[in-house]
């Protein structure tokens, strides 16, 4: 309910209603975590912001009769203003009557129900454009990230634009064991001092590799902080933080899609240990908050755009992975607040229009929708299970261990000078990365190609070091090959691999939550695939040499394929991620449609299930939710349970020491007692009463509402005289203010009244002072609420908001209660 900002707002920013894009400029102001305040952190000159209107006449000039509000409703009347919660039930009631009404006039003419159907259409169509906007972006930004990745390492001479792969396709030079060699594809090295080989080659090819991860990181962080400082981060915590109903302007605005887009293809090219994944959710969000203005119904109706936001959601899983099911399971399951059943065909529909969009770009070059297809040729026996579950085990163990990590130096960043320095910090974690990932050849590699090889079943066709094995039975017809002893290169690749896990676990640490675009799905992966395959090696040559061992007697002899390593690394790649992020269903379709290992769906939900058995019994917390938590958000989790033995007059304001409630009565106060109240008081809503005496509740006012109501009048907001007029003439300071149904009439003397039952909530929700705390927080989950009233015996005591329950649950939790900053 604390929200100070209230008192001096522009009616600018009060008439913007709820479009984010009107808002979009003040993007530019970041979150100030460093303040207990609910004020945005924005300069706002309310004089000028009026005066840019035309003072209050284009609002509430008019008529001569009595200002109802419930006859004529002034612009911005139920609205929001930014990081406060929306309220729900009355959006969803809104447009119940929209509907009802829609429904009403169609019956009346040919014309109307053409409007009647077109609004029924409205919401499909609008899936159509977020899917076919989304998926043509993650077309882009998969191409653009390819060719700025294979750019660190040299140039193709026959054109610029062309990446490693596409340069050497119609090259009639490639030799079969060196594929990805052509005349036309060249290295720095090479282009600089005309060497290829050598120490001095090595370093010029080490000195550009740097410098041109430093040139992309520097680019990224310096764009995202010029002009769109949203744009960083996953943006999958501020998403859930929304769609449970919280505003944040100019989250999902054109200048941080714009920018979000640009700097996540610079992000990914540096070389940091981040994904796409996460961001192209972000992107798909903005891309469906920016369509939604070409609707009326949704870009008016703040709940309605909440779930197009959940469809987007999807959408952006659908495109990132190519895993529209998987998508529309992840909006379900990690990221919605509330996805009705329509909500679920919409996001299906809008998911498969953004993977055929995709398809149709093919952006991976292999006319395949999923990102790592495999093909592995033998079944996995029962007796694997436990090594799969192994995989599960160190996957929750380290998703634990990461998530307190990575808060822990989230935290470090955000209470030290190490915040104040976001450039540099980026700057040197790329050095640091780049300087330590070139002489390794698994992290040198993008970390998408790196999970793609450890992916990957060995086959005859193979050149890489993972499948440099001896005494290859070459007279087999097939591209299946016997488990058979390990080569040179094989061991070299465990040490190598062996580093880069240790690599990819610490710096992935400190790169997410830097200020430039990052996802943590494909780090995650990684981290799990490499452990996956050195176990899955490591069973393959023991199956080999001890295949007379009781646990491999039964099912694996000589000469037989019996371990798949590259199963073991998808495997162990959905373990990590689990563990990080404790998605379950969804985490599994994911790994299916993204690898195509339809087969392999039990091991999956074994290695997943234990993950966040694991995970959840060394932290509650996924990493997203950690990040709500620290970022202050007035977040509900659906997941947390409520066990503690309070009741609602333990956690109801005021307090006994504090000052009795700020309330209005019905008929007994004027313009000018008003005005006192706004300007004395910073709560962001009013109780109305029967009177002092009684306390008998009749309804709630937000102050938003109040302010908008009777803005014009200069004694509080110091405007130009000329401009302090209302749609009455006579509104003094003096005037009367009933929220009464019926006025009694004035004194021919008196000065005009103004009616504001229409601005006011008529049904409040209510709880008794001996309700439990555990059924209070239930309604505020499954209702969205964003305060209740307590009463006893029909007289109001105090009020409970969404800030209060999570200061309340915080405490008992042993937490600083303080953290909670919005409402």
């Amino acid at each position: 309910m604390d929200n100070a900002g209230y008192c001096n707002e522009s009616f600018n920013s009060l008439q913007s209603g709820t479009s984010d894009e009107d808002m979009v400029e003040i993007a530019g102001a970041t979150l100030d975590f460093s303040s207990t305040d609910d004020v945005p952190p924005l300069d706002r000159d309310y004089t000028s912001g009026y005066a840019a209107h035309g003072g209050g006449g284009d609002v509430l000039n008019g008529s001569t009769k009595l200002m109802d509000l419930l006859d004529e409703p002034v612009p911005g009347v139920g609205t929001y203003e930014d990081f406060n919660t929306i309220d729900w039930v009355r959006e969803k009631s809104k447009d119940r009557d929209r509907h009802r009404e829609i429904t009403s006039k169609s019956k009346e003419s040919t014309w109307a129900l053409l409007h009647s159907v077109s609004d029924a259409f409205s919401g499909w169509l609008l899936m159509l454009l977020i899917g076919l906007m989304s998926g043509a972006l993650a077309g882009g930004i998969d191409i653009s990230a390819h060719w700025m990745t294979d750019l660190k390492e040299g140039v193709c001479l026959n054109g610029f634009w062309f990446n490693h792969e596409h340069c050497c396709w119609t090259s009639n030079e490639t030799t079969f064991q060196e594929r990805d060699k052509c005349p036309q594809w060249k290295s720095w090295a090479e282009l600089i001092i005309g060497q290829t080989e050598g120490a001095f080659a090595y370093i010029v090819n080490y000195l550009m590799y740097v410098c041109w991860a430093l040139l992309f990181s520097f680019l990224a962080v310096s764009l995202v902080r010029a002009f769109a400082p949203y744009a960083c981060g996953s943006g999958i915590p501020e998403i859930k933080t929304i769609l449970s109903g919280f505003i944040i302007r100019g989250y999902l605005g054109k200048w941080t899609l714009m920018i979000k887009t640009i700097t996540l293809v610079l992000a990914v090219s540096s070389g940091l240990s981040l994904g796409k994944e996460g961001p192209l959710v972000h992107v798909a969000c903005c891309c469906g908050n920016i369509l939604c203005h070409l609707f009326t119904k949704y870009r008016k109706n703040e709940a309605k755009r909440r779930e197009v936001l959940s469809a987007a959601a999807a959408v952006g899983v659908s495109v990132a992975f190519g895993a529209p099911i998987g998508g529309v399971l992840f909006s379900l399951e990690e990221v919605s607040y509330y996805f009705p059943l329509k909500t679920l065909w919409r996001s299906f529909f809008a998911a498969l229009v953004a993977a055929f969009t995709l398809r149709s770009i093919n952006p991976f070059g292999n006319s395949r929708l999923v990102l790592f297809y495999v093909e592995f040729h033998s079944p996995w026996h029962l007796l694997e299970l436990v090594p799969f579950i192994l995989l599960g085990i160190f996957g929750g163990i380290w998703g634990a261990l990461f998530i307190r990590a990575n808060i822990a130096w989230c935290r470090c960043r955000k209470t030290t000078r190490l915040g104040h320095y976001p450039v540099l910090e980026v700057l040197v974690v790329t050095a640091v990365t780049a300087i330590l990932a070139f002489p390794n050849d698994y992290t040198r590699t993008s970390t998408s190609e790196l999970i793609s090889e450890l992916f990957n079943d060995c086959g005859l066709l193979d050149s890489s070091k993972l499948c440099d094995y001896v005494n290859v039975n070459a007279s087999k017809s097939s591209n299946e090959l016997p488990d058979r002893p390990a080569g040179h290169n094989v061991y070299t690749a465990m040490w190598q691999l062996s580093l880069a896990l240790v690599f990819k676990m610490l710096i992935t640490v400190v790169t997410f939550g830097m200020k430039v675009p990052s996802g943590l799905f494909i780090p995650s992966m990684a981290v799990g695939a490499i452990a996956g395959r050195l176990l899955g090696v490591g069973m393959e040559q023991l199956a080999y040499h001890h295949h007379d061992w009781p646990i491999f007697k039964g099912w694996c002899s000589p000469g037989a394929d019996c371990i798949t390593p590259g199963l073991y690394a998808m495997v162990g790649a959905a373990a990590c991620l689990g563990g990080v992020t404790r998605m379950t269903v969804s985490l599994v379709v994911i790994m299916f449609e993204l690898t195509g290992g339809l087969e392999y769906i039990v091991p999956l939900m074994a290695a997943a299930m234990t993950s966040k058995w694991v995970a959840d019994a060394l932290g509650r917390e996924g990493i997203y939710e950690a990040h709500i938590r620290l970022n202050g958000y007035p977040f509900l989790e659906a997941k947390e349970e409520f066990s503690h033995k309070t009741l609602a007059m333990d956690v109801m304001r005021p307090r006994r020491s504090d000052p009795p409630l700020s309330v209005l009565t019905q008929d007994s106060l004027t313009v000018e007692d008003v005005e006192a109240l706004i300007t004395e008081t910073s709560y962001s809503g009013f109780p109305v009463v029967v009177s002092h005496e009684s306390q008998r509740l009749v309804g709630f006012v937000l102050r938003r509402d109040l302010i908008i109501s009777i803005v014009a009048l200069s004694p509080v907001y110091r405007l130009p005289a000329e401009n302090a007029r209302m749609r009455q003439d006579g509104i003094v300071s003096t005037s009367p203010i009933f929220f009464t149904e019926y006025t009694p009439p004035p004194p021919p003397s008196s000065p005009a009244t103004l009616k504001l039952r229409g601005i006011m909530d008529l049904s409040p929700f209510t709880v008794t002072d001996h309700t439990p705390m555990e059924i209070v927080v239930d309604i505020f989950r499954k209702l969205g609420l964003r305060q209740c009233l307590v009463t006893h015996n029909g007289r109001l005591l105090g009020i409970i908001t969404k800030k209060d329950i999570l200061k309340h649950m915080a405490q008992m939790a042993n937490r600083d209660p303080d953290s909670i900053l919005f409402n």
